[in-house]
């Protein structure tokens, strides 16, 4: 099993309840996503391998959940909207904002 498999199994357990309340409030997603970011550097994932995981996650989150407040659809407008290359790029900049959280 590769790692998009992996992740994608991983968001496909994630009860609904629980997504709710992590996608309700931004500010929520965003501590959310920075646990998870500090889980994967402890693991020793390199900055390469974190933007990978996050490009999955956001692939997921576009295709499967409807955003819930504005942030979260600026988010998807632009990850919709970007080549592969600059969904790259989101996805690094995205890690940057959580550890700024």
């Amino acid at each position: 099993m590769d790692m998009k498999d992996k992740v994608q199994k991983e968001l496909a357990k994630v009860k609904e309840e629980t997504k709710d309340e992590i996608l309700e409030n931004f500010n929520q997603f965003k501590q959310y996503l920075a646990e998870k970011v500090e889980l994967g550097e402890n693991m020793g994932l390199s900055e390469e391998k974190l933007a990978k995981t996050t490009e999955i996650v956001a692939n997921y989150l576009a295709k499967h959940e409807n955003p819930r407040n504005r942030e979260e659809k600026v988010l998807m407008e632009l990850w919709n909207a970007g080549t592969k290359e600059e969904q790259h790029t989101l996805a690094h900049l995205l890690l940057k904002m959580v550890r700024e959280a």
